[in-house]
């Protein structure tokens, strides 16, 4: 992989973390159109998404300082209940992370690994659509079964092509959360697991590093960051007042894409 490669590669997560069609799934395709083959693939598509979760820091600044400065407060209040709903949606993700990291990064190295994200954008389109279908009550807070709830698809979401944005938020919508409340909630839940991955990469990744090529991986950030910072803020309104079903459309089109792909 060259550095042009794996600035294309950051600019297709920049563009499609922040929707819910999976950018883990749409960079395999991208890998696979391109005929790009990386070593340490879960390194370098880790970095990818630490630079978009930076973007996100950095475009919902004042949400994160709220929250920080709410959260040593004397007194319990509403930003330190927040907090803790976001430490609980976590307990998931980190157990898929710390008992199937190998596996599912030995998934991202398989030859299949094009049909397994082609039937994962199509499970992602069915749950997307049934989400805009559903009408469920509206409650007036996030509660903390649901911030378990929607911590439980997003470690569900670990699989490469089911989208994780896609999947929490259509969990928080199926369980009667507001869509702006759940669109938020979505954004802020990753930003610990894929800090923490990313830093557990780094550290025991030199000789991935140097696989992939220092100047390809720096480049991959720079873009995804750079691409992260103009479409997170426009993106998030996208979700938060788009309709779903259209969303559910493009990753029913982009499965089958890729299931064509891998079959033909």
């Amino acid at each position: 992989m060259d550095t042009i490669e794996a600035i294309i590669l950051g600019i297709v997560q920049g563009l499609t973390e922040f929707l819910p069609v999976s950018s883990s799934g749409h960079l395999q395709i991208a890998k696979a159109l391109m005929g790009v083959e990386i070593e340490q693939n879960l390194l370098f598509d880790v970095t990818l998404h630490a630079a978009t979760v930076l973007s996100t820091i950095v475009v919902l600044w004042s949400e994160v300082a709220r929250l920080l400065r709410g959260l040593f407060s004397r007194r319990f209040k509403e930003e330190q209940a927040y907090v803790l709903k976001l430490l609980l949606s976590m307990i998931p993700i980190g157990i898929v992370g710390f008992t199937l990291k190998d596996r599912l990064d030995a998934l991202l190295e398989s030859p299949a690994i094009l049909l397994v994200v082609g039937c994962m954008l199509l499970v992602t389109a069915a749950l997307l659509a049934f989400a805009y279908y559903a009408k469920p009550r509206q409650k007036a807070q996030l509660s903390y079964r649901d911030a378990f709830l929607i911590g439980v698809a997003q470690a569900v979401a670990a699989l490469p092509g089911l989208s994780r944005s896609g999947s929490t938020i259509a969990t928080g919508l199926l369980l009667g959360n507001r869509k702006q409340t759940v669109a938020q909630f979505s954004f802020l839940m990753v930003l610990a697991p894929i800090l923490g991955e990313t830093f557990l990469e780094l550290m025991k990744g030199n000789l991935g590093a140097q696989a992939i090529g220092s100047a390809p991986l720096a480049a991959g950030f720079v873009a995804a960051f750079v691409v992260g910072c103009l479409a997170c803020k426009f993106m998030i309104e996208i979700v938060k007042r788009g309709k779903l079903v259209w969303f559910a459309l493009y990753c029913a089109a982009a499965g089958t894409v890729s299931i064509l792909s891998y079959v033909l």
